[in-house]
């Protein structure tokens, strides 16, 4: 069920005729996207009664309009516009409406401007961790990266909405969970109707009406579509790179956990940022290429954060149920409790402590790393351990993220580079020995 994902005004009929001005498709497949909008017809008569209860869930105040998109916003619903209403005629950047024109919305500030001050003095007491200090400070995305992107979703939405006009198109991924930097790309999920989807028929064919949807609009570039196991559309807008997906709400789910993670607590972004870097650097961050994927990575880094500072421990179960409508996610951790860690290591020391953990204490071929537990899990012979070299649990669905590494080669490839980099930084103590400050800091 994703009952508010229908509350977008459009004529009764709309869904009927909407077929008659797109290119040709299959008679079941045409059936099957008819019977989504009938479903949710239905959907949004029966819970009506509910809407304001939901509405005031996620307000952002007692004088504002209820939130109605499951992201950053608070802008009102509006029926479908076209594309001539959202965008210039000139490739530029769509211009949002003042409602959109600062993030904010509905997503909790999880007491982001605390996070702005000074580190004390503690996080940052040697070289080392200055270092990671100021490559975080000069790589970090900026707020307005964010607000760029989040203008192309609003315009997206409002756009696809044209020919779905139940859509709603939500910003994931590193860009919006605290760990982008200001070259990230941009993770899109659309969601007509939460649930389980064919990838491999539904979510393509959905895809292939965007894609053709695109080449109409002027503000887009070369959109092309990705048929993998998870198909993506890319494009580009403005010079931002944006990756679309269909119906991953698994992605949504997770990026508001990381969200929290990132704000929780002040070392946590500057080391998974730090983190990220030096292993792209060592080409073992592409899980297209059979290594770690990014967020197989983070997982890493916080369960490791997770038994030496006991970072949040706590919440997840409470603020993040798997079984909540998705448009609620960005709500889930609006109730946390501030968090002070007794353990004070500084920067440099848990960059260290990370890479001696897996370097010489995480036993690769027995545990499985749990962020959901705050542990490490016993490796079972169900499928989704089994043989398999690296085990990292997704806290949602509860499959293994790090599935990509698969060949015996990349395994001992990861490894390896844990086992040098912790060697040569315990010796040297200077980041530049692992990870070259002077080609990772982005070009002024």
């Amino acid at each position: 069920m994703f009952p508010r994902a229908f509350v977008f005004s459009h004529k009764d009929g709309q869904s009927e005729h909407i077929f008659q001005h797109i290119l040709p498709h299959t008679v079941s497949q045409q059936r099957r996207i008819k019977h989504v909008f009938y479903c949710a017809r239905r959907r949004r008569d029966h819970h009506s009664q509910n809407d304001l209860k939901r509405q005031r869930f996620v307000s952002p105040g007692p004088h504002k309009q209820p939130a109605r998109n499951g992201n950053f916003t608070s802008q009102p619903a509006a029926g479908p516009v076209t594309s001539r209403e959202t965008c210039s005629s000139n490739s530029s950047i769509p211009t949002c409406s003042s409602a959109t024109s600062k993030p904010g919305g509905c997503v909790p500030s999880l007491r982001e401007g605390s996070h702005q001050s000074a580190f004390p003095s503690s996080s940052v007491n040697d070289k080392l961790s200055q270092q990671i200090l100021d490559l975080f400070h000069a790589c970090e995305q900026q707020n307005d990266d964010l607000e760029k992107k989040e203008h192309c979703r609003a315009a997206l939405q409002r756009d696809i909405q044209t020919i779905f006009p139940c859509a709603q198109v939500f910003l994931a991924g590193s860009s919006l969970n605290g760990f982008g930097t200001r070259s990230s790309d941009a993770d899109l999920c659309l969601v007509i109707e939460e649930g389980k989807v064919n990838h491999r028929t539904d979510a393509v064919y959905v895809l292939s009406l965007v894609r053709k949807l695109f080449y109409t609009l002027s503000y887009i570039e070369r959109p092309q579509l990705i048929r993998a196991k998870v198909p993506i559309l890319k494009f580009r807008v403005g010079g931002v790179e944006f990756d679309l997906n269909f119906n991953n709400t698994v992605g949504i789910r997770n990026t508001f956990l990381l969200r929290t993670y990132a704000y929780v607590e002040k070392r946590v972004r500057p080391i998974i940022l730090v983190i990220k870097k030096w292993a792209s650097h060592h080409c073992i961050k592409d899980a297209s290429r059979g290594t770690l994927s990014s967020y197989s990575l983070v997982l890493m880094v916080l369960h490791y954060l997770q038994k030496i500072t006991k970072c949040c421990n706590h919440f997840l179960q409470e603020s993040f149920n798997p079984k909540m409508d998705v448009h609620l996610v960005p709500s889930g951790p609006s109730n946390i409790p501030a968090f002070v860690s007794k353990n004070q290591s500084s920067l440099g020391d848990l960059l260290l402590g990370f890479l001696k953990y897996y370097a010489t204490v995480f036993k690769w071929d027995k545990l499985v790393i749990s962020v959901r537990e705050a542990k490490t899990l016993p490796k079972t012979y169900c499928r989704e351990w089994r043989e398999k070299f690296i085990c990292v649990e997704e806290p949602f669905d509860r499959t293994n993220t790090a599935r990509a590494v698969h060949e015996t080669v990349k395994f001992e490839a990861i490894k390896a580079e844990f086992t040098e980099s912790y060697q040569v930084l315990q010796l040297r103590k200077d980041l530049n020995f692992i990870l070259p400050l002077k080609n990772t800091r982005p070009k002024r």
